[in-house]
């Protein structure tokens, strides 16, 4: 039965704590792959008449046109593993042999993604920044755990305070914040969300991301007015945060005031197979030196030496992430 396989499958997704759950054309039938700590796991092949029945499964669950296999369609729907409420979110789209392709992102509650830290102190630290509102950046690849810092950290803060989240889309479903979703279609771009949620006087401001001048901008004008916000930008490194900021066009002199913090994430393979978090740090405020210093900081590196002497990370992949 087609319904049990697409529930095997999903169940199997959340087991393994999967981002994602491809059904892909490959060759004369269909792939399944999922997203697992940064890395695309395949988990088995179907016949092309089994994987289209799938993807038509999962469509009628999410309120999908099923007979529309070509131009992208979008679509949710809700789970419960193991009493625990999954939500996923579904994008379908047909290739140049009108093959269509399916992705389910899986969206966790907070309380099941919880991030370990490979050194004592960094998330107690970042704790000691959220005190003193302002802007404090993240930056790191895809799936290096640095929505579930953020949404840590907020939620340490949430029963004192108001947080409102602004993403693009909504990657971690947290109950007690006000999350808001971007939506090009029904006109509810960054900028207009932003403006919105200011009126709303959050106490702490969460923007999925800085992608553009008029975003950062808003970041900006949010902290100097007194809001803690939280947000990531793409950056190779702990000292590429600000001069990307920089590149977009942000005042240098805003920054030096806004900027209480930018972290560098990583998820580090562990001697026991778990996935660890670990930062590269740097306070605000920002300052000239801050123009002139690249790569990774001295403190990344002896962090990654004195996790092998602990012997918690081997000595091959602390080599591996010498360089972020």
């Amino acid at each position: 039965m087609i319904e049990t396989l697409g529930q095997q499958l999903l169940e199997g997704a959340v087991a393994a704590g999967s981002s994602d759950l491809y059904v892909l054309p490959k060759g004369e039938g269909y792939g399944v792959f999922e997203h697992q700590n940064s890395r695309f796991q395949w988990i088995q092949d179907l016949s092309a008449e089994k994987g289209q029945q799938l993807i038509a499964h999962f469509k009628y669950r999410a309120n999908m046109a099923i007979t529309e296999a070509r131009r992208p369609q979008l679509g949710s729907m809700m789970i419960a593993v193991n009493q625990v409420q999954i939500h996923l979110r579904l994008s379908t789209v047909g290739n140049f042999k009108q093959l269509e392709s399916m992705v389910i992102r899986l969206i966790y509650p907070l309380a099941t993604q919880q991030s370990h830290f490979l050194v004592p102190g960094q998330f107690e630290h970042l704790q000691q920044w959220c005190q003193l509102r302002g802007l404090v950046l993240f930056a790191g690849p895809t799936g290096s755990g640095k929505t579930s810092t953020i949404y840590q950290l907020a939620k340490t803060l949430s029963h004192s305070h108001s947080v409102l989240t602004i993403e693009d889309p909504v990657e971690i479903a947290e109950q007690t914040f006000l999350q808001l979703q971007v939506n090009q279609e029904a006109q509810m771009s960054y900028n207009d969300l932003i403006k919105v949620a200011l009126r709303h006087r959050p106490d702490v401001l969460i923007l999925g991301e800085i992608r553009d001048v008029q975003t950062a901008q808003a970041a900006i004008d949010a902290a100097l007015s007194g809001h803690l916000v939280l947000s990531t930008v793409h950056a190779l490194n702990v000292h590429g945060i600000v001069p990307r900021l920089l590149q977009l066009g942000v005042d240098e002199l805003a920054l030096h005031q806004a900027v209480t913090g930018v972290a560098y994430q990583r998820l580090i393979p562990t001697i026991t197979g778990a996935m660890a978090a670990l930062l590269d740090m740097k306070r605000g405020p920002v300052n000239e030196e801050w123009r002139e210093e690249t790569g990774m900081t001295t403190e990344w590196r002896c962090y990654l030496g004195k996790c092998v002497e602990n012997q918690q990370i081997s000595e091959s992949i602390a080599n591996r992430f010498q360089e972020g």
